[in-house]
């Protein structure tokens, strides 16, 4: 009994020190427009050059968060719900239900406890700030007191359609759930406008405690469907709660085309990026890849990558770092991975060789077998089809990639030329010596990346002007002034890599290197059939493509021109 009394009159001073506190405080609570402001969802968003969302991104791990939603896109039979089951009095109170407080003191001088004395207002101050609530156990006397003059001064600032609308998008839910849009989507799978009555009871039936169990919340729901529904029959809500609460959490995002360029851009402290990217032209790249590595996949190809850049900006305009959920591992980024390059490396050794003037377009080379010695054996070079042309002109050899008059004329250079001029391209893991890669340099041996080549064949576009690439806007660089390229060789090179005729030798008059517009292109397939590409450019655009397995596996009879080619020129055109 003494206790009891004990515990009255302390219920009873809260009040009563509540209210002589609220007549006095200087409110210090931040506004409704500053709270929204400083609200962040834990989804970064990556946006394309025209500020479209183009990818989701989890950024923040300390909660689930989706984007505020304002009060007019969330349900109205949801908030009459939780308004019902929080605070009846919402509308009608001043930020504390005083009679529900003190029921709620004597319910707890009665060894009764009542969760009924908080209300929305009162919980939203606690949200709003983190000294209101309690470490552990009940809120102490003070903690009370301070609650109680926050939520007077919410309602004298703020109006209840504000304190509403940051209340559900502050409340926690479930677990790591915090606000209705990451609840509404999550568990169910819908929009907050589009939550109906029974979505809204057992929501609502969480906010008490939202780790409870699913029996203890099914419960609530009833005595809720009751209350509000005079709903009898409470088998629907607790088979429908256990259903939810047992399956996978959803993915919420609500566009995914970029993840490899989000997690490069986004983190906690970067939640909103702007690309360079074309939200347009990163879905219809990403399709296209898709479908043809569909066609591929009886050959044993699971993988590739795309890139595209402005020629003349260097902006990135289209980033596929993997075909996405059907690729043999979803997280690597092909865009930036090390492969063989194959021919790719072609164009760059014969421009070297016509700016020394150690070849002309027209200079004959001899395409016949070779046996070359090297530190490690003899060294044989084969054409892709195993077959000699004979003699043949420098503008033959390079368009129609064949490979014994490349290494021949990585022999008329001196030393480790090539070997250097790489690496001013921006080839940055050619770090052993011109003896360890040997004349297979000049058909590929070394490790390059999607991304390093397409920026050397932009410098070939941009008639020997070399420049970085850029992913984030506002972007800054353009080619620099002066060619690190001989620009009269570029020239030729460019002119070989466009000449249908002189690549007919190998592909044919009628090949899918072929636009109705200017363009230059070279495929390339490193040894064993590990990894084909595609490089090539327009007046306006590169583009690269890489198509092979992530593993390393061959795949079944595909070159560049079959594997590749194909996705090329539809990115292309």
């Amino acid at each position: 009994m003494l206790n009891n009394k004990i515990a009255l009159s302390t219920g009873l001073l809260i009040i009563a020190v509540a209210g002589f506190f609220a007549l006095f405080w200087v409110d210090t609570l931040p506004g409704f427009e500053s709270v929204k402001a400083q609200y962040q969802p834990s989804d970064g968003q990556l946006l394309d050059r025209n500020g479209e969302v183009i990818h989701e991104l989890r950024v923040d791990f300390r909660g689930r968060r989706l984007p505020w939603v304002n009060l007019d896109s969330i349900s109205v039979a949801f908030a009459k719900v939780v308004v019902f089951a929080e605070d009846r009095r919402f509308h009608e109170h001043s930020g504390v239900n005083w009679l529900s407080l003190g029921r709620a003191t004597w319910a707890y001088a009665r060894a009764r406890p009542d969760r009924g004395a908080s209300t929305i207002t009162m919980q939203l101050a606690a949200l709003i700030d983190p000294a209101l609530q309690p470490k552990r156990g009940p809120r102490t006397l003070r903690q009370k007191c301070a609650q109680i003059r926050a939520a007077l001064a919410l309602e004298r600032h703020w109006s209840k359609t504000q304190i509403l609308e940051a209340y559900f998008n502050l409340v926690s839910f479930r677990g790591e759930i915090a606000g209705i849009h990451a609840a509404s989507r999550i568990l169910l799978g819908k929009a907050p406008s589009g939550l109906d009555q029974p979505d809204a009871l057992l929501l609502a039936a969480m906010l008490p405690s939202p780790n409870g169990t699913p029996a203890q919340i099914a419960r609530r729901a009833c005595v809720l469907a009751r209350s509000i529904a005079h709903e009898a029959n409470c088998a629907s809500h607790t088979g429908r709660l256990e259903t939810l609460l047992a399956q996978p959490s959803r993915d919420m995002r609500r566009s995914a085309f970029a993840p490899h360029l989000a997690r490069q851009l986004l983190n906690k402290n970067t939640p909103s990026a702007r690309s360079t990217l074309n939200g347009g032209l990163q879905r219809f790249a990403l399709r296209t890849l898709q479908q043809e590595l569909a066609q591929l996949k009886p050959r044993h190809v699971n993988d590739g990558a795309i890139l595209v850049a402005d020629n003349q900006s260097g902006e990135v305009l289209a980033y596929i770092g993997n075909g996405g959920v059907a690729s043999s591992a979803a997280y690597v980024d092909g865009v930036r991975a090390f492969r063989q390059a194959g021919s790719t490396l072609k164009p760059f050794l014969y421009h070297l060789a016509l700016e020394k003037k150690l070849l002309t377009a027209l200079s004959p080379l001899d395409d016949s077998p070779a046996n070359i010695d090297t530190p490690t054996g003899l060294y044989v070079p084969q054409n892709y089809d195993r077959d000699f042309r004979g003699w043949v002109k420098v503008r033959t050899a390079l368009a129609s990639s064949l490979n014994v008059p490349a290494v021949k004329t990585l022999a008329l250079l001196r030393g480790d030329q090539f070997l250097q001029r790489l690496r001013r391209l921006g080839f940055s893991q050619l770090n052993e010596s011109d003896e360890f890669y040997g004349p297979a340099l000049a058909l590929g041996s070394a490790e390059v990346s999607l991304w390093e080549l397409v920026n050397a064949y932009r410098t070939l576009a941009n008639e020997g002007r070399q420049g970085p690439l850029q992913l984030s806007l506002p972007s800054k660089a353009s080619p620099g002034a002066a060619p690190m390229l001989d620009p009269g060789a570029v020239y030729i090179v460019n002119d070989i890599l466009s000449d249908r005729v002189a690549r007919s030798l190998s592909f044919g008059l009628d090949n899918v290197l072929a636009t109705p517009y200017w363009s230059a292109a070279k495929t390339g397939t490193s040894k064993d059939m590990r990894d084909n590409w595609c490089i090539g450019f327009s007046r306006r655009y590169t583009v690269g493509i890489w198509v092979g397995n992530f593993d390393g596996a061959p795949m079944a009879n595909v070159s560049g021109v079959t594997g590749a080619a194909p996705i090329w020129l539809a990115v292309m055109n």
